[in-house]
């Protein structure tokens, strides 16, 4: 029964990571991930090795690694250097930089 429970668990997570589209997520979610893992190793050398120190140093490094992948990513703006017309009418651009 636990091996079908954690088999399951491990099925759904890799669907939820599997639908990450952008880069934007998934630098987010890698940065969560590294953050976690390092964040709860550094937790569980601190507090000499107790379980509640290695969970609120995961926790924490999650947050901060989510927070430190997103920001790295992040899709640059372009602006647009040169405009012209549409056959409608309409504004268009026409280069980006």
């Amino acid at each position: 029964m636990t091996r079908i429970l954690t088999l399951s668990l491990a099925l759904a997570s890799a669907l939820l990571v599997a639908g990450c589209q952008t880069s934007q997520q998934t630098g987010t979610l890698a940065g969560g991930a590294i953050g976690a893992g390092t964040g709860a190793l550094i937790g569980s050398a601190v507090s000499g090795g107790s379980a509640g120190g290695a969970i609120a140093g995961g926790v924490i490094g999650a947050g901060t690694g989510a927070l430190v992948g997103n920001a790295v990513t992040r899709p640059h703006h372009r602006h647009c250097v040169r405009w012209g017309w549409s056959a409608s009418g309409h504004r268009i651009c026409t280069a980006w930089r």
